[in-house]
């Protein structure tokens, strides 16, 4: 069981997994939807409060607020969660805007509380092997990487699936280069909804010489959730969309011999890497409640999210 009490505000499609993980961890105390049968639905489940915002972040029985309401509301719920004394995770993007961001970290900053954002492959225990492989050196200097993030639907129209989708994969990348990059362009086409683009296109560099791209979309035939890491002693390919648990996290030893008139690869068998079977979510959601704690900082706290916003904001320009 949690001493960390935590209020799930917005109980929607991925909110409710919120809820249930809360749950199982010990630490859901109330819950927070707009729709008052699904807060008493939630409440009911899982024998607790149904309770307005207002009512929640008054209440001596929340510790933490865990905000999965739609992007433009974040900002203004986690200042005011901040300014009644509660630790705040908010799911991804941290926010629309730098301003709103900055507003967000440092309301946290002057209550001395907890602000995480959702950045939930930070805790795939796959990326998580992935990250320590490559920072410990096990590809060399990177290249380049790109990650494909692609499915067919759920279509938005309140945001584009650069925003709905490529959170995860800047994230990600940021992290495995390990330095903000010094360009980032973007683009993407609308042809669902007028003015939502349904598939986006995004580039980086880096100022040691990597490259980075994603692709998201949501107008796509199947899932597909590839990352590639290119480096200089070999290549991994950490591929969440498949089923065998095998196959997500794979090692390439491919080398080229330079030595003749043409470049001349030497193709390797795929090698697995280890890495652990804990649920993502579930091991987020234990990092938040041991962050309010004391005992850590958040891993994705908000200067990560900002960084990841930066780039976002820096691929939306005309």
């Amino acid at each position: 069981m949690s001493d960390v009490k935590v209020a799930v505000v917005g109980c929607g499609h991925w909110g409710k997994n919120h809820v249930r993980n809360f749950a199982e961890l010990g630490a859901l105390t109330a819950v927070v939807d707009p729709r008052a049968e699904v807060a008493k639905q939630f409440a009911d489940q899982y024998s607790v409060k149904a309770l307005s915002f207002d009512e929640a972040i008054a209440s001596d029985d929340v510790d933490a607020v865990v905000i999965a309401a739609p992007a433009e509301l974040h900002a203004d719920l986690a200042v005011k969660a901040f300014e009644a004394g509660k630790h705040v995770f908010v799911e991804k993007p941290i926010s629309m805007t730098m301003e709103e961001g900055n507003r967000m970290k440092a309301a946290g900053e002057k209550a001395g509380k907890v602000l995480m954002v959702g950045h939930l492959l930070q805790y795939h225990p796959a990326f998580v092997a992935l990250r320590e492989f490559v920072l410990g050196g096990g590809l060399g200097k990177l290249r380049y990487a790109y990650s494909h993030r692609c499915s067919l639907g759920k279509f938005r129209v309140e945001e584009n699936a650069l925003w709905s989708f490529a959170p995860h994969d800047v994230s990600m990348l940021l992290a495995l280069f390990g330095e903000a990059p010094d360009t980032v362009t973007g683009t993407g086409g609308a042809f669902v909804t007028d003015g939502i683009e349904d598939e986006c296109r995004l580039d980086m560099t880096f100022p040691g010489g990597g490259r980075a791209h994603v692709f998201a979309s949501w107008l796509h035939p199947f899932k597909e959730h590839r990352l590639i890491v290119v480096g200089e002693t070999g290549m991994a390919v950490f591929e969440d969309s498949q089923n065998d648990p095998a196959q997500k996290l794979r090692l390439y030893r491919h080398s080229i011999d330079t030595s003749g008139r043409e470049p001349a690869p030497s193709k390797a068998d795929a090698e697995p890497i280890p890495y652990g079977d804990d649920e993502p979510l579930k091991t987020e959601c234990a990092h938040f409640l041991s962050a309010c704690a004391g005992d850590h900082p958040a891993l994705t706290d908000a200067d990560e999210a900002l960084r990841v916003l930066d780039v976002l904001l820096k691929a939306s320009k005309d």
